[in-house]
């Protein structure tokens, strides 16, 4: 069922999410969450279908908040309602706010807010540096932002660093889960002390320089950042005495797996689409304590390229 609501309030667009409920036959209890997306026009459209896939592994009142530019002076919020249908497992809010409401966006939201349930904010276009002190991060467990959507992400990502919150993550750290798995079930074999590792990618890719990070802390090892041709991360390679333990993906799609005296393996590692990205991070409603680490020791450390222009000059 599809209604739209002009110039209207909170509480008619929770009576008519109820309404609609009712009349589709689905039963709010069943929601494990509610999905808040901040985002702008261009972007609302794929962000709500991508929020509504990941609907089918986690069912979730999904509330997108656009604020609307212009000339409007007056207060004033217009909904679009989606419930059943294609939307099988979600209920849909898009709201747009006009006007001073633009600035009260967490008023707006709040009554909307599945009871007794974890709420999750995510950013598809970037999001704020500090997610826990926006006023829609306030009212979530977990606040997702994208440091690759910015227009400097490693610069970005330093910044969030700064100002992290457990409970905030970040889709450059989603998108290192599956190299993380491979190299963790790599290294459960018997191997020779490890002597440094590599870490190539896209220039300024963030999730890159999260997994080097990770790795330098969890191996204690010196892992060298290199630039390719990308997409995203190409290879990893771990140096042993005996040789290198080496994951190397140059079409964003399959790898091959090499280790010192054994074949290459070829295994499937693809670039994940947003909507699996999105049900990783609805899986796991906890602080990640990995990726505050990781953080921490990341804004310990000089930016590469700060370090690199310092060394020019210099």
């Amino acid at each position: 069922m599809n209604r739209d609501l002009t110039d209207t309030r909170a509480a008619e667009v929770l009576a008519a999410l109820g309404e609609a409920r009712r009349r589709a036959g689905i039963a709010a209890l069943g929601m494990v969450l509610t999905l808040v997306i901040d985002v702008d026009e261009a972007g609302h459209y794929d962000a709500v279908r991508a929020a509504v896939a990941a609907s089918r592994e986690h069912p979730s009142r999904i509330v997108a908040v656009i604020r609307r530019t212009g000339d409007r002076s007056t207060p004033r919020m217009d909904a679009e309602l989606r419930v059943g249908e294609d939307y099988s497992l979600a209920e849909v809010a898009v709201l747009r706010l006009y006007g001073p409401l633009r600035q009260h966006a967490a008023s707006v939201v709040l009554p909307l807010l599945l009871s007794d349930a974890p709420v999750l904010v995510w950013w598809p276009g970037g999001g704020p540096v500090d997610p826990a002190h926006d006023e829609l991060g306030a009212l979530a467990q977990r606040r997702v932002t994208d440091s690759a959507a910015n227009r400097d992400p490693l610069a970005t990502l330093r910044e969030r660093a700064a100002h992290h919150t457990p409970g905030d993550t970040d889709f450059a750290w989603t998108r290192v889960t599956p190299w993380r798995t491979l190299l963790a079930a790599a290294l459960d074999q018997p191997f020779d002390p490890l002597t440094g590792g590599v870490v190539a990618a896209a220039r300024r890719n963030p999730s890159a320089e999260l997994l080097a990070t990770w790795l330098e802390w969890r191996l204690g090892i010196e892992v060298e950042r290199r630039v390719s041709k990308g997409p995203g991360i190409t290879e990893v390679r771990l140096c042993t005495r005996s040789g290198d333990i080496a994951i190397t993906r140059p079409d964003g799609r399959l790898a091959r797996l090499s280790r010192p005296g054994q074949p290459d393996r070829t295994v499937p590692l693809p670039r994940r689409p947003t909507p699996e990205l999105l049900a990783e991070e609805m899986r796991r409603l906890d602080p990640d304590d990995t990726y505050s680490e990781v953080l921490r020791r990341l804004s310990m450390s000089a930016d590469p390229a700060t370090e690199a222009a310092e060394a020019t000059t210099g």
